[in-house]
This record gives structure tokens, sequence and C-alpha cells, in this order.
């Protein structure tokens, strides 16, 4: 009831706010607004769980889409777009895209040249893919729902050896994301983090180093 109602207020907002609005959004968890449609491109800016935001179109299978939030412009994974369909609140995918009219666009340069110009990082654009060397070698995303419950995996292998793979489940209110990183030389990072409405949210980290060294964290905090 709460997640519905946050996404209600977040589309009143959005409507009033963005009257070029290609479709009214809202982002399902912290995010980073990225500068290209890969986690290689460097982020613009991070979108907070909950936020209006406006889809302009996806690219060709609908994995990244071009957003607006706010003043800035850039990319986020459909994996974390929230938008109304039957009239109920879903995450973007495939099938939904085209029946709310999201169309294909393409990320180029010009696109990069437009919002870009004034960021550091502007000028190499030469650096990142198709164009520069790829940072990973792999990489597979997929989102199910099914019984009042969806599950997001999704993972990557790096060019020097190193992986991560994450899963995410959503149901009854709850939220759990479990994250586990193996680096080239032997060390991993693991990370767990649950939401639940009303009780807030629960990190835990671990850090294994490749002699074998372990730390550990955990954090409390609610999400307003």
């Amino acid at each position: 009831m709460f997640r519905t109602l946050l996404f209600a207020a977040a589309l009143t907002v959005a409507a009033i706010s963005a009257a070029s609005a290609a479709t009214t959004s809202v982002a399902v968890t912290n995010v980073n607004l990225r500068a290209g449609p890969s986690t290689v491109y460097p982020a613009v800016t991070v979108v907070p769980a909950g936020a209006a935001i406006t889809t302009f179109g996806c690219v060709a299978g609908y994995s990244w889409c071009d957003i607006g939030f706010g003043p800035y412009r850039g990319w986020v994974a459909a994996d974390y777009i929230q938008v109304v369909y039957r009239g109920a609140p879903v995450v973007l995918t495939a099938p939904v895209a085209p029946a709310l009219g999201i169309t294909v666009v393409t990320f180029n340069r010009a696109y990069w040249d437009r919002y870009y110009v004034a960021y550091p990082w502007y000028g190499r654009w030469g650096g990142y893919p198709p164009y520069g060397a790829a940072r990973v070698t792999s990489a597979s995303r997929s989102v199910s729902c099914a019984g009042g419950a969806c599950v997001g995996v999704r993972s990557a292998t790096g060019v020097y050896g190193g992986a991560t793979a994450q899963t995410r489940v959503c149901t009854g209110g709850a939220c759990s994301s479990t994250r586990v990183t193996a680096g080239p030389n032997g060390g991993m990072a693991a990370r767990t983090r649950t939401c639940a409405t009303g009780q807030g949210c629960t990190t835990n980290r671990a850090v294994v180093g490749p002699g074998g060294t372990v730390h550990t964290g955990s954090r409390s905090f609610q999400r307003r």
C-alpha cells in the first residue's frame, strides 16, 4: 500500500513538472543516471527511490532508457523504471514499453554533445564502447514476476576475470537484494540489503581480501 501511494504521489508531481513528458515514470530504487546506456558510462547524478522521472524512449530491446530527472538527462536500466500499465504499477519491460507508446531511440554523439558538454568527462567520448575497449566481456539481465512477487537477476564478467552477480526479490511489501562480486585475484565482496514497509532497511556487507582477511559491517536506516 505504501509503495502504491508513493508511486501515485510521484506521478502527480511528474505530471505537473513535466508538461512535455513522453511517459511519466518512477524510479524503483536509488539508481545512477548514466551518460550512456551501459554501466561503463559515468554517472550524471543519483535518482532517488520513488522519484518522478520522464521516459523519452529506450534502446532496441528496451534494456536501457533515456530519461529526464529534474534538470538532468541520461540513461537508466529499464529494470529500475516503474510505469502504470493496465491500471497497475509495473517494471518497464520489452512487452510493456511498446504498449505505452515508448519508442526505440538511438544513443549517439549528437546526444552526448547536447547534454554533457559541461561535464569533466565530456572529452572522453571515444573511450567508451563501442569506440573504446569494453570492460565487460559478458553480461545478462532478467526480470520475472508471478504470484505477487518479482525477481530480478543480473550478472557480468569483467575483462580481467572478475565477476559480479545480483539478485533482487520484492514481495509482500518487502524487497531484498544480494550482490556478490569476485575479483580476478581471489578477493570477494558481498552486500545484502533488506527493506520492508514501515520497518526501514538493513544492509550487511562482507569483504574478503585475496589473503583471506575478512571485514564485515552492518547498517540500519529508515527511508524517508
